[in-house]
């Protein structure tokens, strides 16, 4: 089908003109030509926050760009004109390049997507990839926002909406910012020339042995990067932000000390970045009914949940409730216990059964590991649905109280659907 979509802002409309300092050139640029003039690109995927940015700025970039997904997705936007399939199976027509997100590699033949952005982050001599187990799409989204506000027209490819500039993707011709992701090894292959770590902590147990072997691919990749920002380096910014919690006042240093590398000054790159207002499921405000307010957050890994309750706190003075709905049967059979812990700072916390994402169930492991693993004190609840998770909450929640969303599967949903039982 074409994909042409309901009317909104389009990701990654260009803003402003290139900035003294950086170099955007990169593959034709000047000479009248874009860098992927004449290719026809298919995505398998196109429809995840990765891929339809890709297939954005593969788009912009001279290419005919097409692709399927099993279903449409906000994503898909940005992509009107663009000829998209939604079918139970992948599809890949013949005659055209293929690009296969990591979701369906074992559904369909192809290029994988970590092959096709070391090409996109070549074409771009300018290019910053930020990596790192927790802040990457704030960070990144930091970055770009700054670089945008002062006028040096970025080009960015974001695993998280940014609301205030208008999408995951852009395609301006000033610095490519690429949020780069460990999970399937992805940035080994990325030589940009600016790379920020943010932090590095094991997350991805189905692909790493250890937090050892993780830090060793992050180490062995900035080995091949001219300029190198590590988060755990920097100190947190003093100064104020318009996002809570002193993860993001740790995310900030990182995008600063990035901004600094590219020439920019540092006071005027901190005045623009205390604007950045966030980015999408990253502690976003759903709404406010009863005097509960609900905040939605795709934090999915202990530090996380940790450091969004935090941040919660910060924010009210009254009760914080969450309802969490774990992530991967793996990540959850070895940090049921470390989960148990981050959400028992919380006044209450209802579990929902695992969102499997791209694994197998694995019998004996379930959302109910978490339940159990809460302290003493703390308020529970069990619901094996979102919906579910829902109406408990809701039987909890009072005027004053803060409500947290919390996972990387659907949960997202959940804040609108307590707000209309509110």
């Amino acid at each position: 089908m074409s994909n042409t979509g309901p009317e909104s802002t389009v990701p990654g409309e260009p803003r402003g003109g290139g900035g003294a300092g950086l170099c955007p050139a990169g593959a034709d640029v000047g000479q009248g030509r874009e860098p992927l003039e004449g290719r026809r690109i298919w995505f398998v995927g196109i429809g995840g926050a990765g891929l339809s940015s890709y297939a954005f700025l593969a788009r912009a970039w001279g290419a005919e760009v097409g692709g399927w997904d099993w279903v449409e997705t906000p994503y898909l936007r940005s992509l009107r004109g663009v000829e998209i399939e939604i079918s139970p199976d992948p599809i890949a027509p013949d005659g055209w390049e293929v690009v296969v997100s990591t979701a369906f590699a074992n559904r369909a033949e192809g290029r994988s997507r970590a092959d096709f952005l070391a090409e996109l982050v070549s074409l771009r001599a300018q290019s910053i990839v930020v990596a790192g187990t927790h802040g990457k799409s704030t960070t990144s989204g930091m970055i770009a926002f700054v670089l945008a506000e002062l006028g040096h027209d970025p080009a960015w490819l974001i695993g998280a909406e940014i609301p205030q500039l208008g999408g995951n993707a852009g395609a301006g011709e000033g610095p490519l910012v690429v949020e780069g992701d460990e999970s399937d090894r992805t940035i080994e292959g990325l030589r940009p020339a600016i790379a920020v770590v943010t932090n590095v902590e094991l997350d991805h147990h189905a692909a790493f042995a250890s937090g050892a072997e993780l830090a060793d691919l992050f180490e062995g990749w900035l080995e091949h990067v001219p300029q190198v920002v590590r988060g755990w380096e920097q100190e947190p910014v003093d100064f104020e932000l318009a996002v809570p919690g002193q993860h993001n006042r740790r995310n900030a240093a990182a995008a600063l000390a990035a901004l600094e590398l590219t020439g920019i000054d540092r006071g005027a790159a901190a005045r623009v970045l205390a604007r950045f207002r966030g980015a999408g499921r990253r502690y976003e405000l759903v709404g406010e009914a009863g005097g509960v307010t609900v905040v939605d957050d795709y934090a999915h890994h202990p530090t996380e949940l940790a450091a969004v309750i935090a941040a919660a706190r910060e924010q009210t003075s009254g009760r914080v409730l969450v309802l969490f709905q774990p992530h991967l049967y793996s990540r959850t059979r070895h940090l049921a216990a470390e989960f148990g812990a981050a959400l028992s700072a919380a006044d209450g916390a209802c579990v929902t059964e695992i969102y499997a994402a791209r694994e197998t169930p694995v019998a004996g492991v379930s959302g109910k590991l978490v339940l159990d693993a809460l302290e003493p004190g703390v308020r529970a609840g069990w619901a094996p649905t979102v919906e579910g998770g829902v109406r408990i909450v809701r039987s909890w929640a009072r005027a004053g109280d803060l409500v947290l969303t919390l996972g990387a599967g659907d949960v997202g949903r959940a804040g609108r659907l307590l707000l209309e039982l509110l």
